[in-house]
């Protein structure tokens, strides 16, 4: 079994954040203690929430699936749809009613070999899962949460259920290998502070084409990218007990407000309302994909 973090608190800081944001971080509320599985570039989370999450973006293809009662949630100017398991399109404005259910959520990579899978068979920007399709994933999830010893390995677990939702042979699409070469550099390197002309020299182009390549095959700017990379890295800071402030150090962020806003904007609540509970870093279950 692995070691759990517990927090006892939430890290807090004071950032100035407007009465609305404010408001709706009042209004979201956990049920019972969430249980994170972070690595560098994603997220397995097991909890219970009463709650709306505002409209917000980034980068992670998103999985929820829902272990008991239904979840909502709406696109942009889009009405809300009830369902048990939901998949959402990386960089793609939504919002999500937790309804207090006891789910999982998990952000996959989408430069991952799964996540370019998954991405393939999407049909929409938010894709409701049937239900059948759930039955698998929804048991060795019941399974892990209530008996963790009697079920698959953490990473196994997550391969599995990103797999249950993708069926058919892998695809044969695959990142351009200059682009490959440089998110490989990222995620190994601990200073995330690397420029688009870093970046470029890396693929061996010019700057302009670089950042025109990268843009066509991740589907945002490289300083965008890098944003989510640090945010991400910011997640796993706070997962190992420090504050808010040091997480924002830890990751190359201006300061602890800037780091709120960034959770703000990607995430819709602040990092001291969203990330309590107990904490686990692993391995990353995925590679990118070659």
């Amino acid at each position: 079994m692995l070691l759990l973090i517990f927090l006892n608190k939430a890290a807090t800081v004071g950032t100035g954040t407007p009465m609305n944001q404010q408001l709706n971080d009042a209004s979201y509320r956990w049920l019972n203690v969430p249980r994170w599985y972070l690595w560098d570039g994603g997220f397995l989370l097991l909890g219970q929430a009463q709650g709306v999450v505002p409209a917000h973006s980034h980068h992670a293809i998103q999985i929820v699936i829902s272990l008991d009662q239904p979840v909502a949630v709406c696109g942009h100017h889009e009405d809300w749809r009830k369902c048990h398991g939901m998949v959402v399109r990386p960089d793609i404005v939504h919002s999500f009613d937790c309804s207090g259910a006891f789910g999982a959520m998990l952000f996959v990579d989408p430069e991952s070999s799964e996540g370019v899978w998954l991405q393939t068979l999407l049909t929409d920007d938010i894709t409701i899962v049937p239900d059948a399709r759930l039955a698998s994933p929804v048991s060795e999830l019941r399974t892990f949460a209530e008996q963790p010893f009697a079920s698959m390995e953490v990473g196994a677990l997550i391969r599995h259920c990103v797999h249950a939702l993708s069926p058919g042979p892998p695809p044969m699409r695959r990142l351009d290998p200059r682009v490959t070469k440089v998110l490989s550099s990222v995620q190994a390197s601990d200073d995330l502070r690397v420029s688009l002309d870093t970046a470029a020299g890396m693929a061996f182009l010019s700057p302009s084409r670089f950042a025109h390549l990268f843009k066509q095959q991740v589907g945002l700017p490289f300083s965008r990218y890098m944003l989510w990379r640090k945010l991400t890295r910011a997640m796993l800071a706070i997962g190992s007990e420090r504050t808010i402030a040091d997480a924002a150090h830890a990751a190359d962020f201006a300061d602890a407000a800037h780091l709120t806003r960034t959770f703000y904007q990607m995430v819709g609540m602040a990092p001291s309302v969203l990330m309590r509970g107990t904490f686990a870093e692993i391995p990353s279950p995925f590679s990118v994909s070659a």
